[in-house]
């Protein structure tokens, strides 16, 4: 038996400047990163590349979106599962979403700001532009820095190289009297990595390896990055996929907004045989990313109790 998880989210601090290849803070940053997704599929990073003018941008940007019409906010479709337009459902009424496939390049965010906009709306594009741009930095961090954790680093610009971003503007408001403070139920993203900044609203509780939930808050400047199924598939069952979920105060007046970028990759996910071994026998079979949302979206994805196992279990 190990030890129990720690009650409290790990802090990785990304704004120190000697976190470079190859010095001690970045060996053990990597060292960190690796055990904190393998114990809660999730950490905090600091990061301090989003300027106090993006952050307002980005929240503006938010509000704009969301104040527009349901009419016109149901046009936001994609043939890829979970992507698109999430909102009206019954059974979570607090939530509505939607999504900016290819969010790191000019024509993903101009596409879908022309369908919201059809006159245009610069400061929505240059500022989804921008945040989108300004996270993937981070993403691509974590992802050197996890597979040198494992000492298969010579995959991660390969893995760069064919990662896509989505990026969800995610809005959760304030229950009314006598409904439900479920925002969002319990679930683990289909994602390689999905990562999270949120406005000054909490509500996020992250389910721990013990299955034990705990409370998320953010510091200032920071954000939380979350291992996804696709990630624990890579990893052959060491990351834990984040269990996650939203609960609104019951009490509480504001609006939560959370601002997500989901990477996906664009080839095959598959287990780097150096991750194999005697004790760690192969656990899935190579998937195409994209198969794996498919399967979640039909009956038999969402009953399921594994994804990974049913999915692609070897």
């Amino acid at each position: 038996m190990g030890s129990p998880a720690p009650r409290k989210l790990l802090v990785v601090d990304f704004t120190n400047e000697e976190l470079k290849p190859g010095s001690s803070s970045w060996a053990s940053a990597c060292n960190d990163i690796q055990r904190a997704l393998e114990n809660h599929g999730c950490f905090i990073a600091l990061y301090n590349k989003v300027s106090p003018e993006l952050d307002k941008a980005i929240f503006q940007a938010a509000d704009d979106l969301f104040d527009l019409p349901t009419e016109l906010k149901v046009q936001n479709i994609n043939e890829k599962p979970y992507h698109g337009y999430i909102g009206q459902i019954p059974f979570v009424p607090l939530h509505e979403g939607l999504g900016i496939d290819y969010a790191t390049t000019l024509d993903g965010v101009q596409s879908f700001t022309n369908l919201m906009w059809p006159k245009g709306n610069k400061s929505f594009s240059e500022s989804s532009f921008s945040f989108a741009k300004t996270v993937a930095k981070l993403d691509e961090m974590v992802i050197k820095m996890l597979f040198e954790s494992y000492g298969v680093e010579k995959y991660s610009d390969s893995h760069i190289d064919s990662t896509r971003y989505l990026l969800r503007f995610l809005k959760y408001r304030a229950p009314e009297a006598n409904e439900t403070t479920m925002a969002f139920p319990s679930h683990t993203d289909k994602s390689f990595l999905t990562i999270l900044y949120q406005n000054h609203i909490s509500g996020l509780e992250i389910r721990t390896r013990d299955d034990e939930w705990i409370k998320v808050d953010f510091p200032q400047k920071s954000f939380v990055v979350m291992a996804g199924d696709a990630c624990q598939a890579w990893s052959n069952d060491r990351v834990l996929s984040s269990n996650h979920k939203v609960t609104m105060d019951a009490n509480g007046k504001e609006t939560r907004y959370t601002i997500a970028l989901f990477s996906f990759l664009s080839k095959m996910v598959q287990v780097p045989e150096e991750l194999v071994n005697d004790e760690k026998p192969l656990q899935f079979k190579p998937f195409v990313h994209i198969d794996l949302l498919n399967f979640y979206a039909t009956d038999q994805g969402r009953k399921s109790q594994n994804i990974l196992k049913d999915f692609c279990g070897v």
